[in-house]
């Protein structure tokens, strides 16, 4: 028979493990938990990666494990070494990826920008045209194409081009003015003159008054001197009343 003591210490012992597995269970629950394992990423999104960290030799070699097939990733391993100043490995990848998918327009825009870095502006405007036919609504092509033509002088179809862009992008120039800026670098004195005149005539049609008075203060503080250009443009009729206008065409030309 056990006795009362035995009785109570057994009731006790047990008590006690019921408490610290409890305990236990409460600690397990509480403690932090391994995170899930991160998924796998594909050669093309490792290759997006080094190109966001400016990595562009391992971007391409990302990408190159990736499908050969694919027109997107061609396109991508062409701008990696577009971006590393390799023009002849950049044209022949945006060359294949063109071949792989003739309805893609980013890599025949991309020859464009190729053949404009090597002054080859004719067939620049050509590959610029082409990308347009397959995706009319990209701003970025259209301010490609400007640019091209006011690189040869055509300064009517320079318009025309930025116009466009700028009906399908309000922003399209702020967003890409770095790059028209870079391409400015090599111009003239008065080549720069006359591409902000042209730039403030593009946002005056465009009713944006406050960023054609900016392009024309720069047009004439690159030594723009061509008062009669101005007064005649219908472009700036709207602009005429303004005091700003006014101060801006009682500025004396500058003297380079």
């Amino acid at each position: 028979m056990v006795s009362a003591r035995v009785l109570s210490l057994s009731l006790s012992a047990l008590a006690f493990c019921a408490v610290a597995g409890s305990a236990q269970t409460q600690i397990a629950e509480n403690l932090p938990r391994a995170a899930p394992p991160l998924p796998k990423l594909t050669p093309q999104e490792r290759g997006d990666v080094f190109m966001a960290r400016k990595m562009y030799r391992e971007a391409v070699d990302a990408y190159k494990e990736g499908p050969q097939n694919s027109a997107v990733v061609w396109d991508k391993i062409g701008i990696a070494w577009h971006q590393m100043g390799d023009l002849n490995a950049a044209r022949k990848a945006y060359e294949r990826a063109a071949k792989l998918d003739k309805n893609y327009a980013d890599p025949v825009n991309n020859l464009g920008t190729i053949y404009y870095a090597e002054k080859h502006f004719r067939t620049a405007i050509s590959r610029y045209r082409k990308a347009i036919a397959l995706s009319p609504e990209s701003a970025a092509f259209w301010s490609n194409l400007g640019t091209a033509y006011f690189a040869r002088g055509k300064f009517e179809e320079m318009s025309q081009a930025y116009a466009k862009a700028l009906e399908l992008d309000q922003d399209v120039f702020e967003r890409h003015g770095s790059g028209a800026g870079t391409r400015m670098q090599d111009k003239s004195v008065a080549d720069r003159a006359r591409f902000h005149y042209e730039m403030a005539r593009t946002y005056a049609k465009a009713g944006k008054n406050e960023e054609a008075l900016q392009y024309l203060r720069r047009a004439f503080e690159e030594g723009f001197k061509d008062k009669d250009k101005l007064l005649q443009a219908p472009e700036f009729a709207a602009l005429r009343e303004l005091p700003e206008y006014q101060e801006i065409l009682n500025l004396e030309p500058r003297v380079l």
